[in-house]
């Protein structure tokens, strides 16, 4: 799985846009909805053994214009809708914050992976912009980009389900740590 021979064993996939309909700085659990092909994809993961997590980016935490517990109910219907995860992290920084967990920094992904108890080498994250990719690749886990309504600068797969199909084909184009 995942080319140069790696195994993987965990995803980390971006919660908003990803796993679930984009709707910035949601509050409301009723407004989570999972994109198409969300379920089917989990559960080939889950089927080959893969453990699965999501990581998300609330700028809006720092910003005021929600609270950590608006978050928390969010990634309950999530987990409600999608789960179960292994593991579910958090940055609630805003951009100009300079923290480490905000892609392209990897410090979610590192903390992620470390709960996994799984080396970012035999981990994916599947993310709709470059900076998830950048992350993944500074972290030292592949990453794999699916597009979505957001511009990108590098072609991707086109939804959750082929991406996720490629990576347990081998054929996922990932980028890992050079």
């Amino acid at each position: 799985m995942a080319g140069r021979g790696a195994v993987i064993r965990a995803v980390l996939l971006d919660r908003d846009g990803v796993l679930v309909e984009d709707v910035p700085d949601n509050a409301d659990p009723d407004r989570v909805r999972p994109v198409p092909g969300a379920h089917e994809a989990l559960a080939l993961l889950r089927a080959h053994g893969i453990r699965t997590g999501f990581l998300t980016h609330q700028p809006g935490v720092s910003q005021g214009r929600l609270t950590e517990a608006d978050v928390r109910r969010v990634d309950a219907r999530v987990e409600e809708l999608l789960g179960p995860f292994d593991v579910r992290g958090v940055c609630p920084h805003a951009p100009t914050d300079g923290c480490h967990c905000r892609p392209p920094e990897p410090g979610l992904i590192l903390w992620a992976t470390g709960r996994l108890c799984t080396a970012p080498a035999h981990c994916a994250v599947i993310g709709d912009t470059d900076a998830h990719l950048e992350a993944a690749r500074r972290a030292g886990a592949h990453g794999i980009l699916v597009t979505t309504a957001r511009p990108q600068a590098t072609a991707g797969h086109t939804d959750l389900g082929t991406a996720v199909r490629s990576l347990l084909s081998g054929r996922a184009a990932t980028r890992a740590a050079r």
